[in-house]
């Protein structure tokens, strides 16, 4: 960003606020040439109050949109940049991660819960043991998605049967229910003073309480998951005018798009087209196909789900998509949990002073592992170490793994589409890593393309705010779009190689399943009792009693209260002698 006196007439401009599970942002765009002009950044904790609960503070993520917004146009103002020229506000957002808040005092009645965590793992279990076949996909047909931690209808379970609060607020009607989206514009638009509840078609179909065909929640759906329908936001288009700013350098601006995330990095690479493909490298890693105007059902493990609607009357877009929980956490997981890094730049070094993972291969499954598998017992592991093995090697093994995955997933979308891709279009923050694109195209084996400007969800949401009806500041037609310059990664070692890497990865996920079970996390959280065994039990008991004979030989009184447990059945024995 240079200042110049002639971009006091730039033209129209929109702002995106791009809130992602790390961190917040608002950025400033020139709508005829998609330029980013300003920008501002907020970093948001994560809270993790137990082993697989992934939570952050809802007053915390607000009050970060707020000062990015602020600080983005202060900015342009030094740059000489008239704020007012800010014509509309876009919304892209972390999907499935859920929030319940009480509309007439305008608090969150409970942390949100992040779309990570895994509290929710017996829920699943339990759900998939009512269905026939225990299939975890038996909603798929009307929702695109598998039974899973990962979706918000689970999340807003937990939050009904273990939050008091909540359940008093639903009760009382009071309660709302919403994915980041949503939260935030209800409380940008006045909040307990007539905010908006809404969302829009992406992030209800991530919900597994909306049918992805009727396009609209679903009451068997809701029935099936104990969800009241009142506590649920109007779902609208991808791309109109929700509500006006209420606060703020931005006061009455319009916000008038909305999209998920990885829906918005697909707009904002322009992936208009039926086959084009993108993959975004964030906290998680997220490939998504457009395929049209119908919903295609994966045979493979993956997702379908809605891609935009952009416009009320505007027909739907449908995609693909591969999910995997762990890209970019992996980068925080060595440096916050091991320490062996101290930011993204020196993994990247790293790993690139050896050029190899020396056999050492990492599965980062820490929540378990989302497309193709979807299997919530999987846990990460390394394996092929030896006394050589070091520091760089697993830096080197972390990035592979990213690529790994992504392999798995794209292996995955072209047995479904039945034509293979010839090059990945890639975004997010992970791709400035140049070793970890490179690493891709050889994994891949096809090439890798990375646009100059990086900032494809934020444009995203832009470009979907700047297009709505009553905005139009924003053309989205084909011959309008500006043209991206792009970096491109060809593979660059062998066939062979790549496959035999490959292959020794996936022996690797093997060894990751089926580590965890809802029975060993609910053993561990009341703690094992000695007495969990029967034979161990009867030795112990047998033990005391000759301790109580001896006693009563020797003409000693003893009183004891033992209290056994075995499988949830308590037996309390009294000893008196």
């Amino acid at each position: 960003m240079v200042a110049s006196s002639h971009r006091i007439n730039l033209g129209p401009l929109v702002g995106a606020i791009d809130q992602g599970t790390s961190s917040t942002r608002f950025l400033v765009f020139n709508s005829k040439t998609a330029e980013l002009l300003s920008h501002h950044q907020v970093e948001i904790k994560q809270l993790f109050p137990k082993e697989g609960w992934v939570e952050e503070d809802p007053k915390e993520i607000l009050q970060s949109v707020y000062e990015c917004i602020e600080r983005a146009c202060e900015k342009l103002t030094q740059l000489n940049i008239d704020v007012s020229n800010i014509k509309a506000v876009g919304v892209t957002n972390q999907r499935e991660t859920t929030v319940v808040w009480d509309k007439l005092t305008g608090e969150p009645l409970y942390n949100a819960i992040v779309w990570l965590d895994l509290r929710t793992q017996s829920t699943i279990e339990h759900l998939i043991d009512k269905t026939p076949s225990r299939d975890k996909n038996h909603l798929r047909h009307k929702t695109g998605l598998p039974l899973s931690t990962y979706f918000s209808a689970v999340k807003l379970r937990w939050l009904l049967d273990n939050v008091e609060e909540v359940q008093q607020a639903v009760a009382s009607h009071r309660a709302m229910f919403g994915t980041i989206d949503s939260w935030l514009i209800w409380c940008l638009t006045g909040g307990k003073s007539d905010g908006i509840h809404c969302t829009d078609v992406t992030n209800a179909s991530r919900t597994m309480l909306f049918n992805i065909h009727t396009m609209a929640w679903d009451a068997d759906l809701c029935k099936y998951f104990g969800v009241p329908m009142h506590i649920l936001p109007k779902v609208r288009s991808s791309s109109e005018i929700y509500g006006l700013l209420k606060a703020g350098a931005l006061t009455g601006i319009p916000i008038s798009g909305c999209l998920g995330d990885q829906s918005a990095a697909l707009v904002g690479q322009m992936c208009f087209q039926d086959g084009s493909v993108k993959n975004t490298y964030g906290t998680g890693c997220f490939l998504l196909r457009n395929t049209g105007t119908r919903p295609v059902m994966s045979n493979n493990g993956l997702l379908t789900t809605v891609a935009y609607k952009m416009g009320r009357d505007k027909p739907t877009y449908y995609a693909l998509e591969g999910s995997v929980a762990i890209a970019g956490a992996v980068v925080r997981w060595l440096q916050d949990n091991l320490g062996i890094i101290s930011s993204s730049h020196e993994l990247e070094m790293l790993a690139g002073s050896v050029g190899t993972s020396y056999g050492c291969y990492f599965v980062p499954a820490f929540s378990g592992l989302y497309a193709p598998y979807w299997e919530p017992s999987a846990r990460g592991i390394i394996c092929g170490l030896t006394q050589f093995t070091n520091k760089r090697h697993l830096s080197f093994a972390a990035l592979e793994a990213v690529c790994f995955q992504t392999r798995e997933i794209l292996d995955a979308m072209n047995q479904d589409s039945g034509i293979p891709l010839t090059q990945l279009q890639v975004d997010g923050g992970m791709t400035t890593n140049k070793l970890l694109m490179q690493l891709q195209a050889d994994i891949l084996c096809i090439s890798v393309v990375k646009p100059s400007m990086p900032e494809t969800t934020a444009l995203g949401a832009a470009m979907a705010a700047g297009a709505a009806e009553g905005v139009m500041v924003w053309s989205l037609e084909p011959e309008d779009l500006s043209t991206v310059t792009s970096e491109r990664f060809d593979p660059q070692i062998k066939l062979e190689e790549s496959e035999f890497r490959y292959a020794r990865w996936k022996e690797a996920v093997k060894r990751s399943m089926n580590w965890e079970t809802t029975h060993t996390l609910e053993t561990e959280s009341r703690g094992t009792s000695i007495f969990s065994s029967i034979p161990l039990g009867f030795y112990i008991i047998g033990s005391m009693l000759m301790l109580v004979g001896a006693k009563y030989l020797a003409g000693q009184s003893i009183c004891w209260n033992l209290h056994l447990q075995h499988d949830n059945v308590e037996t309390k024995i009294i000893i008196q002698m």
